[in-house]
C-alpha cells in the first residue's frame, strides 16, 4: 500500500469519533504501531484535527473531512460498472475490495451525486468465476506483486498433466477465462497458463528479481498482439 494511500485510511479508520490505538491500525493496515505513530504526527502536523497519545489511542474530532469526490455521470457510471465486474469476475479478494469501494464512493460523493451508484443500470452475473478459479486468482495476484515463485499443477488442453516452477508477472482477463502471464523455469521460456486448468498451486519456497529478457516489458516485446483474441493454451 502506497504511504498516500495508508494516510488516507488512517483517517477513515478514525472517522465516527472512536478511540482507536496503533495497534489496531496497524494490524488493519499491515504496518507496525512506529509506523502508525509517524503517520499520526504527519497528519497532525498537516492540520488535520487528530487527539490522542502513543499507548492510549487516537480520535478524530467532529468537523472535520475529507472535500467531497466530484466525479461527472460518466465517470460513475465507469468507476460502477467496473467495480461490479470485478465483484462478479475477480478474485475473491478483489470482489470484497470491490465492494467496499462502492461503499467509500457513495459515503464522499456529494448528496446530490449519492443517487447515481443506485441508478446505474450496468450489472454482472454472479455465477461465472468459481470459488476455486477466485482463490486461485487471489494467491497468483499477490504473488505477482511479492515476486515469489510459484508451483503449478497443471493440465493443458489435452488433459497432459506437468509440475513445473514460474515466476508469475500478470493475470489477463478474457472475458470469461483468466490467464496467468510467466516465466516458465521448466522451459525456460514465457507461458500463459489458464487459471481453471490450474489443478494444484503451491508457493515454491522462494522470490525471484526481475532479470533482462524474463520481465513483464520483455513478455510485451516478444508477443504480437495477444489483445485480438483470446490466447490457445500456451503452457506447453
Amino acid at each position: 500500500m502506497r504511504r498516500a494511500d495508508r494516510l488516507f485510511q488512517i483517517v477513515q479508520h478514525l472517522r465516527g469519533g472512536r478511540l482507536v490505538t496503533a495497534r489496531m491500525l496497524g494490524e488493519r493496515l499491515e504496518v507496525s504501531e512506529r509506523t502508525i505513530y509517524r503517520d499520526i504526527a504527519d497528519l497532525q502536523s498537516t492540520g488535520v484535527p487528530i487527539d490522542g497519545e502513543a499507548g492510549v489511542g487516537y480520535i478524530l474530532r467532529e468537523g472535520f473531512d475529507l472535500p467531497p469526490l466530484m466525479f461527472t455521470r460518466d465517470e460513475i457510471v465507469a468507476l460502477v460498472a467496473g467495480a461490479r465486474m470485478v465483484r462478479a469476475f475477480g478474485g475473491a479478494a478483489m470482489a470484497r475490495a470491490a465492494e467496499e469501494a462502492l461503499v467509500k464512493i457513495g459515503a464522499v460523493l456529494p448528496d446530490s451525486e449519492k443517487s447515481r451508484i443506485a441508478q446505474t443500470s450496468i450489472f454482472a452475473p454472479s455465477y461465472v468465476v468459481s470459488d476455486n478459479d477466485r482463490n486461485v486468482i487471489d494467491v497468483l495476484e499477490r504473488s505477482v506483486e511479492r515476486r515469489e515463485v510459484m508451483r503449478l499443477d497443471y493440465r493443458d488442453e489435452a488433459g497432459r498433466q506437468t509440475e513445473r516452477d514460474v515466476r508469475p508477472l500478470g493475470l489477463w482477463f478474457w472475458g470469461k477465462v483468466w490467464t496467468l502471464i510467466a516465466w516458465c523455469e521448466m522451459r525456460d521460456d514465457f507461458r500463459a497458463f489458464r487459471i481453471d486448468r490450474i489443478a494444484g498451486l503451491d508457493n515454491a519456497g522462494r522470490s525471484f528479481r526481475p532479470e533482462r529478457g524474463k520481465t513483464l516489458t520483455d513478455f510485451y516485446r516478444t508477443v504480437e498482439v495477444w489483445e485480438r483474441s483470446p490466447p490457445v493454451d500456451k503452457a506447453g
